[in-house]
């Protein structure tokens, strides 16, 4: 695996911290903003939908400049945009600052997957996403704890602060370490990789990675309050908590790359489902302190299993155009990223409580099921039809001789 690669995850560690720290940061946040728990989260909603216009706008934008140098500006822009989240006055300037950083971090994903893919094997694609993953499950396992450590002992704006940093030692780490990539001699075209969108799979594939990143994340957003309201635990508990849950999900993304580029559909049904299974068992019990703790960790585990899957499915599909196919794999996940929130909230607007939230993520992710039984349907027929278009030729010449007239053998 290229260095290049491994720079790209550590760089996803400080964007993924980012991503995912206000869901143990909600309370105090709320408080210092005077605002509610659910419009708080509105800000998760908000990286989100920013994510998901600026993969393909930046990508669109950006599809001729160099490589590296659009990576550095992006990453230099997102560490912008977090001092600006520390130093926000108002919830409204803290919202358009989480807006721009999530443009910046969109581009940074979408070119840099493009760029992992382009240095690796096919068959080892799913493997790259998995240590550009592993930066996020590491995120995880330490940046979104260590957010909520900071938020509680030294307020929300220490960890804006403290992911300023780690986008500082990212921004090094490009500059120093990723190689020049050369222009392709033919220079990408935008209305050669906009067909892709034609093909109808890779808009089931779309959907599946919305719905299964949505329904984890409808529940996972609303996590703290949860664990303290519901299950009553102590507010410490929080970041040990989101601790075990990146802990999972960085296990998860280990062995969901080690299997997904030989058994792809089989990570995507079992990983999908074990998630459904796992919010139906945390809605079921929400008030048990032990139970909640177990299920938080695995459900992090089947999450992130089924990511590498994910990622290398749309890739797979939409080969002919990479730097699209970066940017609407980043589009799909954080399309759940905004909706899960989204859905989340309104049902603890309506009163139906935190508990509720894993139910409406079950949802999604039945529905994510669903949608991947149909898209394996489709793969299977066109790979029935590759085959026997294959071998139509060759049947046709066996039995060509039969339609002839046969040949006289020569004299001796």
């Amino acid at each position: 695996m290229p260095v290049a690669v491994y720079v790209l995850g550590l760089s996803v560690f400080a964007l993924g911290t980012s991503e995912f720290m206000l869901s143990g940061l909600l309370p105090p946040l709320a408080d210092d903003m005077n605002v509610s728990i659910p419009t708080a989260g509105l800000l998760i909603s908000a990286f989100a939908i920013g994510m998901v216009i600026g993969a393909p706008l930046l990508a669109v934008a950006t599809l001729r400049l160099p490589r590296r140098t659009t990576l550095i500006a992006l990453i230099a822009v997102f560490g912008l945009g977090q001092v600006a989240g520390a130093l926000a006055p108002t919830y409204e300037v803290l919202f358009a600052s989480r807006v721009i950083s999530a443009l910046a971090c969109a581009g940074f994903w979408a070119i840099g997957a493009a760029v992992a893919m382009a240095m690796v094997p096919l068959g080892t694609r799913a493997r790259a996403m998995a240590v550009m993953l592993g930066g996020l499950s590491i995120a995880n396992v330490l940046g979104v704890p260590a957010g909520a450590f900071l938020g509680e002992h030294f307020g929300w704006r220490s960890a804006f602060w403290a992911v300023a940093v780690a986008s500082a030692i990212a921004l090094g780490g490009v500059l120093t370490l990723i190689p020049r990539i050369p222009l392709p001699d033919e220079k990408p075209r935008l209305t050669r990789e906009l067909t892709i969108f034609r093909d109808r799979q890779v808009w089931l594939a779309v959907a599946v990675t919305a719905l299964a990143a949505g329904g984890v994340f409808c529940a996972f957003s609303y996590l703290a309050p949860l664990l303290t309201d519901v299950a009553g635990l102590d507010d410490g508990w929080v970041p040990t908590v989101l601790g075990l849950f990146g802990l999972g999900a960085l296990i998860g993304t280990a062995i969901g790359g080690r299997y997904a580029d030989a058994h792809l559909f089989g990570v995507l049904i079992s990983g999908i489902t074990a998630s459904t299974v796992l919010l139906v068992v945390l809605a079921l019990t929400a008030s048990n302190q032990l139970a909640v703790v177990t299920v938080t960790f695995l459900l992090g585990v089947s999450a992130f299993y089924t990511g590498p899957a994910l990622n290398a499915r749309i890739f797979n599909i939409a080969s002919a155009a990479p730097t699209l196919a970066g940017a609407t794999t980043t589009a799909a996940f954080n399309l759940g990223n905004t909706g899960g929130p989204w859905l989340g909230g309104a049902v603890i607007d309506a009163d139906f409580g935190f508990a509720s939230t894993a139910w409406a993520g079950a949802a999604m992710t039945a529905l994510a099921i669903a949608l991947t039984t149909l898209s394996l349907r489709f793969h299977r027929r066109a790979a029935a039809s590759k085959i026997v278009t294959s071998s139509a030729p060759a049947s046709a010449s066996a039995s060509a001789p039969s339609n002839r007239p046969e040949c006289p053998l020569p004299n001796a």
